[in-house]
């Protein structure tokens, strides 16, 4: 059973669909890390061109959903509610194999280092207990 709903993951953060890629946390420790949930189905948009003849999912989109699983951690922070992260840096990705339609991503956000409003998050997507992608995030968190 899921910790978050998609509704509840739109309480936390400002993303709104078609640019919401996360569909559920499965797991929340707040301000520390989440585990969220992304099933990739054939109606995405980007699919129409990316690539129309053999549909694979944007690296830079697994990275966003990715960077959304931590941004649910950390803007989960009472002090934190109302605010935006934002990206400050990507660091390391890689990508491993590529995402489908059909898959199911499973997004994995741990905040490693914190100093006043910027931080770093692992992050790791993996699909059937495989790791697909890896990176390390550095994000800020701003406005109210």
């Amino acid at each position: 059973m899921s910790v978050l709903t998609t509704k509840q993951i739109m309480e936390i953060i400002p993303h709104r669909q078609p640019f919401l890629l996360i569909d559920t946390i499965e797991e929340l420790e707040v301000g520390k890390r989440a585990v969220g949930k992304k099933c990739v189905s054939y109606n995405e948009p980007f699919f129409a061109g990316h690539f129309p003849n053999e549909p694979v999912m944007p690296g830079v989109l697994i990275i966003e959903a990715l960077a959304q699983t931590g941004a649910v951690a950390i803007l989960s922070e009472d002090e934190n509610k109302g605010k935006t992260a934002y990206f400050a840096g990507i660091n390391q990705a890689k990508f491993k194999q590529k995402i489908v339609p059909g898959d199911v991503l499973t997004l994995e956000t741990e905040i490693i280092k914190r100093k006043g409003p910027i931080g770093v998050g692992k992050a790791t997507a993996y699909v059937d207990g495989k790791l697909a992608v890896s990176a390390e995030l550095v994000f800020a968190i701003g406005g109210e």
